[in-house]
């Protein structure tokens, strides 16, 4: 059956391994798998709509150590294709009836998620004409009108005399001449407006005052529906406003931001944003081992681990969840889920729940040579991090190949000897390693500072080989 429609999008599975390689080392497998799921939303959207509604994404369990890219790999994914993103913790939820998180609440925070975004795109889209209108409250701060004089109206000018009539006309004349004066003066006010000229005066602005606004509490239930009683009530309780003295370059700000506000459509917004988090929508669950009990058997406390994995189930299998700005249809989010599984095995989850991750992938241990690469291979690489933060204080720093192989093999001898927590290890060793240069670096006159082998050795050698200081510091 062919499609009524051709892809556009060039966002292809070595497009998107290619951008993932660029901050992640390694993990091709896992890579792959978020790749391949990725262009399958992109081929599903130029199928016909009564084929593309029965096609469902493709759940992927990353299984691995912690510190090997789990999150990252999700996280960038999310980033490359422009689409909600939230990342959660299987831990912070329970079961329904138990004090605690309601698994909903994670649909509920995408769509937060997804409304903060489209509302981004919407205020940049306004920012010409909302830079307009500030202007000319600003000027109308800056030079008010002069109040207007009783003027007769037409129908009593029948009852006064000529000479009455005379002087209203000389009136109406004096009226004129003040408005073209006025009209001159603020043409000159908002060309020095618009050169910068008046960015340091002081003027005194009203504006939305939201400190005042006063709480309001609904049941609980309420909040389970997803249902805000303040935001309800906002468009019976009158907005209030406070003058505030300002820097003209502040009020303009602040007036620009107003006025984005007030030219967004608000049910354009929310719609647009609806369609994004079920569409585009993905969920990173981490630390999913965490609610498997060993075995698959649960009693006494764990009951509550297999209850949230239940609560989960339809979240994952398609369902609608009811949030402020309507029902969010979850069957075709994307749900990545992770965990080290190391005192349990992936098929100890509930069956039911092991259906809905069909892709599974195992992430590797991260070797010698990968943590070299974490040092200076991504973009925003660690050795580049700390060469740009002492690069402020005039000092330039630079490691030589051998020292970062030094600080890798010493890293992977931590985590093979230690709880393996992957590339993190390199963050606590990099502290320990620069802490005397970031301290006195500066007071210190020298334009260049190299690490070497030799230093990484003075530094980390002795904390590696005593245990007992190890234990506490790396």
């Amino acid at each position: 059956m062919k499609s009524k429609s051709v892809i556009k999008s060039d966002l292809t599975p070595s497009k998107i391994i290619e951008h993932l390689n660029r901050y992640i080392v390694g993990q091709d497998k896992a890579k792959r798998a978020v790749a391949i799921a990725l262009r399958n939303r992109i081929r599903r959207r130029a199928l016909p709509p009564e084929l593309s509604h029965e096609i469902m994404p493709k759940n992927i369990l990353m299984v691995g150590p912690t510190g090997v890219g789990k999150t990252e790999i999700a996280r960038r994914l999310a980033t490359l294709s422009n689409a909600p993103f939230v990342k959660v913790e299987a831990t912070k939820f329970t079961e329904v009836g138990y004090v605690g998180r309601d698994v909903e609440t994670i649909i509920r925070d995408l769509m937060e998620f997804s409304v903060s975004m489209v509302r981004r795109k919407m205020i940049a889209e306004v920012q010409g004409p909302a830079q307009e209108r500030a202007k000319q409250r600003l000027l109308d701060a800056l030079l008010p009108r002069r109040e207007k004089k009783f003027s007769m109206p037409e129908f009593m000018k029948a009852f006064t005399d000529k000479s009455s009539d005379d002087n209203n006309d000389e009136a109406a004349l004096n009226a004129d001449e003040e408005n073209e004066k006025y009209t001159r003066t603020r043409m000159r006010f908002q060309k020095m407006l618009e050169e910068g000229k008046l960015d340091d005066k002081d003027v005194e602005i009203e504006i939305n005052d939201s400190a005042t606004s006063i709480p309001v509490f609904g049941s609980p239930g309420m909040d389970v529906m997803g249902i805000n009683i303040t935001e309800m009530l906002g468009g019976i309780m009158p907005k209030k406003t406070k003058t505030q003295h300002l820097k003209v370059n502040e009020a303009m700000r602040i007036l620009q931001q107003e006025e984005a506000d007030k030219l967004i459509d608000t049910d354009a917004m929310a719609k647009q944003a609806l369609e994004m988090a079920q569409e585009d929508g993905i969920v990173f669950l981490d630390e999913i081992d965490k609610v498997v009990v060993k075995g698959g058997s649960s009693h006494g406390p764990d009951v509550s681990r297999e209850g949230v994995q239940r609560d989960l189930l339809p979240i994952v299998e398609g369902s609608v969840v009811q949030t402020r700005y309507g029902p969010v249809k979850t069957d075709h989010i994307l749900f990545i889920a992770a965990g080290a599984f190391s005192g349990v095995k992936p098929s100890d989850l509930i069956p039911e729940l092991q259906g809905r991750f069909p892709i599974r992938v195992e992430l590797e241990p991260l070797s010698v040579e990968h943590l070299q690469q974490i040092l200076t291979e991504p973009e925003n690489s660690l050795i580049r991090q700390y060469e740009a933060l002492i690069s402020t204080e005039g000092t330039e720093l630079s490691f030589t190949k051998e020292a970062t192989a030094e600080i890798a093999r010493l890293a992977h001898k931590m985590n093979s000897e230690m709880e393996d927590i992957g590339a993190r290890r390199l963050h606590t060793m990099m502290e320990q390693l620069l802490e005397e240069i970031s301290f006195s670096v500066s007071d210190m006159n020298e334009e260049k500072i190299e690490i070497t082998p030799e230093i990484v050795k003075e530094k980390l050698n002795g904390l590696v080989e005593n245990r007992d200081i190890r234990r506490y510091l790396l």
